[in-house]
């Protein structure tokens, strides 16, 4: 099984008032879990990508995605907010899930787009959507995202 969400990687209950704020909170969480050595850096990264086009999806979920040399692995980052968040998203429906991908930029061509390609294909999936949004497990959350990334 893919470990690109261990359990230490998901955080629950977590709050946030802005896109910014939730890219913030990713750019810390990253240092804090060991996948990045420079929390601005990071936070840098994802803004540039924001503003490249939303990272909104449906059903309540984002994936915020950074390329950046203060990635020294790539990895990702599950995070349940108690508040939706609004984000320009394909239905228009408050964020409460964002599943954030890492990666570092000698691997932008390679690693990156493999990980995106892989969550946006398990977001179509509502059954997954549906048990992530579910439960507050982090246990849980880890497996079903490691098990979705397993499947593609």
């Amino acid at each position: 099984m893919s470990e690109y969400v261990p359990v230490e990687h998901v955080f629950l209950g977590q709050s946030a008032g802005s896109v910014d704020d939730v890219l913030r909170l990713m750019g810390a969480l990253s240092v804090k879990v060991g996948l990045a050595t420079d929390e601005e850096a990071v936070y840098e990264a994802f803004t540039a990508r924001e503003a490249e086009g939303t990272t909104g999806m449906t059903g309540g979920f984002a994936i915020p995605h950074a390329k950046s040399d203060a990635i020294s692995k790539a990895g990702m980052i599950v995070a349940k907010f108690d508040e939706g968040i609004e984000w320009a998203s394909m239905d228009n429906v408050p964020v409460t899930c964002a599943i954030a991908i890492m990666t570092p930029a000698s691997e932008a061509g390679t690693t990156h787009l493999q990980l995106l390609s892989r969550v946006a294909v398990m977001l179509m999936n509502e059954d997954f959507r549906t048990s992530v949004l579910a439960t507050n497990d982090a246990e849980e959350i880890s497996h079903l995202v490691n098990n979705a990334l397993d499947e593609q």
